[in-house]
């Protein structure tokens, strides 16, 4: 968390060691080409904030909108790991490495791109938008063979939970079922396609959840130990925009974190924490809210 942060502090009644700074939609990075309305967690292409150039190994969360028939052109990466977490609509991909696919809702879309990948990612229904979060986390790893991974989480699976649809791979020499002895363990599979997480090359996990209102489906989630040589472990939450696209201040459905602050759709948060801390997401809202919570070394 940026030290220029620290007076903004918001309450965490429930757990008050847990040090939490609200990301409000409206103060996002923000551009609107017509053919394409993006936010900027982070920043990215014209948007630059000193206070919001990364967050631990995150780097970029860009919620996008993309029209009809339009899209992003080839483009080049390297070392970075990339996702896609498609809301609604149909996102092709297709890269140098020849994998061609269009993804729907409830999928997520990993390319570690390693020693360098060229992609493109277009919209090619002619009637319907396509809105995604494309997320940016930089790799423990360097000089790594390009990979590709497709993953798909049903709303169903995701009601009222939180759902690891992306998590480290497991180290060399590992296993690669879970440690009971380790909280949040899970099992990552290295396949292209299959079940449980998409795998990453970073100290990272990503829950996804859409959260019905009312007290008794607030989600609890506690944090992993911090990195060595770590005070803190590093989290973030993003409620995403499900219910329209709207450059001012918040609306739609609302969550609160550890009985404090609120979040509406568009608006994150920055947590830190120490092993064993937690985190609790009640919808106060009158309509369900779809999010992403980031568990991060």
């Amino acid at each position: 968390m940026p030290k220029d942060l620290a007076p903004t502090l918001a309450a965490s009644p429930k757990y008050p060691n847990v040090k939490i700074v609200a990301r409000p939609s409206h103060e996002r990075g923000h551009a609107d080409h017509d053919w394409l309305k993006t936010f900027h967690t982070f920043s990215f292409a014209s948007y630059y904030s000193p206070l919001y150039n990364s967050f631990g190994a995150l780097r970029v969360i860009n919620e996008d909108r993309v029209s009809p028939s339009k899209g992003f052109g080839r483009h080049p990466h390297s070392e970075m790991e990339i996702f896609s977490y498609i809301v609604s609509g149909e996102l092709e991909h297709k890269d140098s490495m020849g994998n061609l696919e269009i993804m729907k809702r409830g999928d997520v879309q990993m390319t570690s791109a390693g020693t360098g990948i060229a992609h493109s990612e277009y919209n090619r229904n002619s009637k319907k938008p396509v809105h995604f979060l494309q997320i940016w986390v930089q790799p423990s790893q360097r000089r790594l063979t390009p990979k590709y991974y497709t993953r798909h989480f049903t709303d169903e699976e995701k009601a009222n939970k939180l759902v690891p649809v992306v998590a480290p791979l497991p180290k060399a020499g590992s296993s690669s079922t879970p440690d009971s002895s380790e909280p949040n363990s899970l099992t990552v599979s290295d396949e292209r396609e299959g079940t449980g997480p998409a795998p990453i090359h970073a100290g990272a996990v990503v829950y996804a959840s859409i959260l019905s209102p009312g007290e008794e489906n607030t989600l609890t989630h506690t944090f992993q130990a911090p990195a060595e040589g770590e005070k803190f472990r590093k989290g973030y939450v993003h409620v995403i925009q499900t219910s329209g696209y709207n450059t001012g201040p918040s609306k739609g459905a609302r969550v609160r974190l550890n009985g404090g602050l609120e979040l509406g759709e568009g608006d994150g948060a920055f947590v830190m924490t120490a092993v064993g801390d937690k985190l609790e997401i009640e919808n106060v809202s009158d309509s369900k809210a779809e999010l992403l919570v980031f568990d991060m070394e």
